[in-house]
């Protein structure tokens, strides 16, 4: 399924600043903040009911064509949010140089938690598109390009304002059905073994993943989304984040008490957390929390593990999130409406190496799954979803020519 459409743009600030309408924003030497020249808003956090001012200043970015028809829209985005500060992040669809759908909200960011309860905005639907959670399903409209819309927003007595480095969308078709998915990638089981579109230096070759177990956080923990059973995501950004070197250090997650098997990941549970959603895996509010650790991090779609391939090349681990029933999966003998994995790497002969934090201990994190199948769950059960995150100072790998990375 290599010819399957998606595509990613992202703009970064204050560099892409004029591609799009500025309203109540000035330039900062790492981002866009609010410039205060507007008149205060008022908001009322549906979570808690608290009312506050708020300095606020929004950008919207031009229209971008995805050069297709989409059926779903995914943004993700970096920003600085103090204490008092968080985001409102909105989508729309174009086509043909007209609005075909009007603006839904995608979620209510911060940080922490001390201007509003982190969540995504449930009960949007219309004739024309729906938000579930982290995603913008387009229904009975006609979609071939997007705006995106942030909205940073300041207490008036918070001391710095918030400040907003990068945001992007992936724009994708409709993943292949599962009797569809069952050629996906085929050529990577075939004659030379080495694929078309992928990077053979990948074959053979693992990283180093720290390997963290979700479920030792189940016995007695209730707090954001429940522990064991929910904290994939978490878990995996946090893998990750201590790949690099970069995980929050203990100072950042002294409150955690008892500190319990791994503190960093109930810090990153906690500030993940989706407050309409109930758990931490919202997608995108992973991706900003790894953000705020110093590396540049990300949502994407890719197209087969032919093309994860080139991140395992380029020593950037991924994490990928699938769907399955005990059993479809040789070696994940569990079931799942969707799961969160890091791709570690992969085996001589081109099989997934995985770190899956379902599992009852560190030890028994690390699984190599069978190639074909384990590609179907990921792409049918989450339509190739994954997590980038990594310094500014690892290059990403060359994009394909339609370009979702």
């Amino acid at each position: 399924m290599t010819g399957r459409d998606i595509a990613y743009r992202r703009f970064r600030f204050p560099a892409d600043r004029d591609l799009g309408r500025v309203d109540g924003l000035r330039d900062g030497p790492d981002g866009l903040t609010p410039d205060g020249a507007a008149g205060p808003v008022a908001h009322t956090d549906p979570h808690s009911g608290t009312t506050a001012e708020y300095a606020a200043g929004t950008w919207t970015s031009p229209v971008t064509s995805a050069g297709f028809a989409v059926t779903e829209l995914v943004p993700s985005w970096t920003a600085d949010t103090p204490p008092g500060c968080w985001l409102r992040v909105e989508l729309r669809g174009w086509a043909g140089g007209t609005a075909t759908t009007g603006w839904y909200d995608l979620g209510h960011w911060g940080a922490d938690d001390s201007a509003v309860h982190r969540a995504s905005v449930p009960g949007q639907e219309d004739d024309r598109a729906r938000v579930a959670a982290d995603t913008l399903r387009v229904t009975g409209a006609t979609v071939t390009g997007w705006q995106v819309r942030v909205t940073l927003l300041r207490r008036l007595d918070a001391p710095d304002g918030p400040v907003l480095r990068t945001v992007g969308v992936v724009a994708s078709a409709d993943p292949p059905s599962d009797a569809e998915a069952t050629g996906v990638d085929a050529t990577a089981k075939a004659g030379s073994r080495k694929t078309a579109v992928g990077d053979a230096r990948a074959w053979g070759r693992v990283l180093d993943v720290p390997r963290y177990a979700q479920r030792l956080h189940a016995a007695g923990e209730t707090r954001w989304g429940g522990g064991g059973d929910s904290w994939c995501s978490p878990t995996c950004v946090s893998m990750v984040l201590d790949f690099w070197g970069t995980g929050p250090a203990p100072d950042r997650y002294a409150w955690v008490a008892p500190p319990g098997p791994r503190p960093q990941v109930v810090h990153a549970a906690r500030h993940c957390y989706d407050h309409a959603y109930g758990g931490p895996g919202n997608w995108p509010f992973n991706t900003a929390y790894a953000a705020t650790h110093g590396v540049d991090a990300f949502v994407t779609r890719l197209r087969s593990l032919a093309e994860a391939e080139r991140f395992v090349a380029a020593g950037i681990p991924l994490i990928v999130s699938a769907a399955f029933t005990a059993g479809q999966v040789p070696g994940l003998d569990y079931d799942t409406r969707g799961h969160l994995m890091v791709l570690a790497g992969f085996t001589a002969d081109g099989d997934p190496v995985l770190n899956d934090p379902y599992a009852p201990d560190d030890e028994r994190v690390r699984r190599t799954v069978p190639r074909a199948p384990f590609e179907r769950a990921w792409q049918v059960g989450s339509g190739g979803i994954a997590y980038v995150l990594r310094p500014e100072s690892t290059p990403l790998p060359p994009a394909p020519a339609q370009a979702n990375w």
